[in-house]
């Protein structure tokens, strides 16, 4: 079947939406809090750089949703809004690329302070019995706004 066709199920979806979704749902997992939803976007060997394309690597999902929560669980809400997804597969592998844009809203004292980043995610797929899952993720970010270190950092600079 291609992916114009249907199952009885209702439409397959194509790799490439499976994909879109799985990188999507990075998104939601975060804005949630909902770190479980996380075994469905990372393999659990995948690395993962954030800030920077030399960034240190973040090794296995427990250390990068570890080193996620050190950021997120200190500021209050978050919305991460994803767009331009460009995707290429090559069998069981993708690759992904789309840009971000981050809004992060204080916690208690700094609940009046934000911080928002834009930049790129860089991302390779791998197919496996689970799914579509991110084996390796580069963020870079291309623009700051804001108090990083207020809102994400635990404390006013």
């Amino acid at each position: 079947m291609t992916s114009s066709e249907s199952s009885p199920r209702g439409p397959i979806k194509s790799d490439r939406d499976v994909i879109t979704d799985t990188v999507n749902r990075y998104t939601y997992a975060l804005d949630d809090r909902d770190w479980a939803r996380l075994d469905e976007v990372f393999a659990p060997d995948a690395v993962a750089r954030y800030g920077a394309a030399a960034a240190p690597a973040v090794r296995g999902r427990p250390e990068i949703v570890a080193m996620i929560r050190s950021f997120l669980d200190r500021c209050g809400p978050s919305q991460h809004l994803l767009g331009n997804h460009v995707i290429d597969i090559d069998g069981d592998t993708a690759t992904s690329i789309c840009k971000a844009r981050v809004l992060h809203i204080g916690a208690g004292e700094n609940s009046n302070l934000t911080y928002e980043c834009v930049g790129v995610y860089r991302d390779r797929l791998t197919r496996t019995e689970q799914g579509w899952r991110i084996a390796e993720r580069t963020f870079v970010i291309d623009i700051e706004l804001g108090d990083r270190h207020a809102v994400l950092g635990g404390g006013s600079r």
